[in-house]
């Protein structure tokens, strides 16, 4: 290994600026304050009735304005002020000249009710409304924006002018693992030469009816609405499932010989990815637990590691009964007896879960966990559960002297991702 290359010959890549906006706060500040005092975002929704509903509250970001209110709109609004967060740290470039590609984790995007039920009411059709009718009705007026509004690539495209990425931006969506999985795109960019720079972000703004019920059809959701803040219990025994949450993060990520030239603050490393794919199930985890596993063990092998250098886990972590089982058991598989002292937290405890956005908002605390030497902990764990007999950081946070983080992301449709994260090049 040279400085700039890590023991496999590739360039190493370095973070040099992140941004981060949750239901805690804008930036990175005030989301890392609000964390490590073991305070929750979420609350009642109050954006759309809730009437009706078994799952009443969210990790919303509501003190973002945007218009029209709709999950494209929000996801883009969200994903930009991370990015301005995080270029700016980075101070590379020059305003609206990023010199390197953008890779952006969106959710899917789909017009929703509001927008259809306006539809077929502009079709001036009673009772069934055919999709000729419809399509009829969506060329005429205002409707014509709605085109570009509920278009996949659309988010990505506006940020790329905004900030004057390089080449054809990327978007994807590879369900919870999705920001995890554009900080990967980036960092294999890198190493393969393609780029010096990457701007990586994964946004979700996407808590409306539709998608509530959704989740709840699929038993995924916690019910426990009163009090909000004590819904998201990763790991204790009586989990009941997840909340959803809003919000984004962004990394600037540079090869760390162009990050030295330009006489950069280098926050840290992305040391390793690792990627299994799992067609077990659209929503379930393979029962032997393998594709997370070979996930984990993928990660910590890329970084140039062995298990015993890993010091925390950033938790998927989802207060789902199966996906905290699921996770525990993956983890112990690769590191064995010692991970029963490896300190392990969920931030979905206090955020929700941000869906496409997690894995980059998780990336952002990992490396805030290895800069400031503080764990943040895993809230709402009164119960242990005896079949996960792991330290989860319970509700307070915890001084620690880390410097290399697995940061795990495991989405529906069997998409995992783990990435490690480190003070120093390995």
């Amino acid at each position: 290994m040279t400085a700039d290359r890590d023991a496999q010959g590739r360039p190493l890549v370095a973070v040099t600026g992140m941004g981060v906006v949750t239901s805690l706060g804008q930036g990175q500040a005030d989301t890392w304050s609000a964390l490590t005092a073991g305070r929750s975002g979420i609350h009642r929704i109050e954006r759309f009735p809730t009437e009706g509903l078994r799952t009443k509250i969210a990790g919303t970001v509501d003190y973002v304005p945007v218009e029209p209110f709709v999950a494209p709109m929000l996801s883009q609004r969200l994903a930009e002020l991370a990015a301005e967060e995080a270029i700016g740290q980075s101070a590379i470039g020059t305003a609206g000249d990023f010199p390197g590609a953008l890779f952006i984790a969106v959710p899917p995007v789909e017009m929703e009710w509001p927008q259809r039920q306006a539809l077929a009411e502009a079709s001036g059709q009673t009772g069934d409304v055919s999709y000729a009718d419809l399509l009829k009705a969506a060329g005429t007026g205002g409707f014509k924006a709605w085109h570009d509004l509920f278009l996949f690539g659309t988010v990505a495209d506006r940020l790329a002018d905004r900030f004057g990425t390089r080449g054809s931006p990327i978007s994807l969506s590879t369900a919870c693992s999705s920001g995890a999985t554009a900080i990967q795109l980036g960092v294999e960019a890198i190493r393969r030469g393609e780029t010096d720079a990457a701007l990586c972000i994964g946004t979700d703004g996407s808590v409306q009816a539709e998608a509530l019920i959704r989740f709840s059809l699929l038993s995924a959701l916690s019910t426990h609405n009163d009090p909000p803040e004590s819904a998201a219990r990763p790991f204790a025994k009586n989990r009941d499932g997840f909340v959803m949450g809003e919000g984004a993060a962004a990394l600037v990520l540079e090869s760390a010989a162009s990050a030295r030239a330009r006489g950069a603050t280098i926050l840290g490393y992305v040391l390793g990815c690792g990627e299994k794919g799992d067609g077990f199930h659209r929503t379930r985890s393979s029962p032997d637990g393998a594709p997370i596993v070979a996930a984990i063990r993928a990660g910590i092998e890329d970084a140039g590691l062995t298990p015993d250098d890993i010091d925390y886990v950033n938790a998927h972590g989802t207060g789902t009964p199966e996906n905290d089982k699921m996770e525990a058991m993956g983890c112990m598989a690769v590191m064995g007896e010692r991970m029963k002292s490896v300190p392990i937290s969920s931030n979905k405890s206090m955020l929700g879960h941000t869906l496409t956005a997690a894995g980059a908002v998780e990336a952002v605390v990992s490396l805030l966990t290895i800069a400031n030497g503080r764990i943040p902990p895993t809230i709402n764990y009164e119960v242990p559960d005896p079949v996960i007999p792991l330290d989860v950081v319970p509700n307070e946070a915890r001084d620690a002297d880390v410097r290399r983080v697995l940061s795990n992301s495991f989405g529906f449709g069997g998409q995992n991702t783990c990435l490690v994260f480190g003070a120093e090049p390995v």
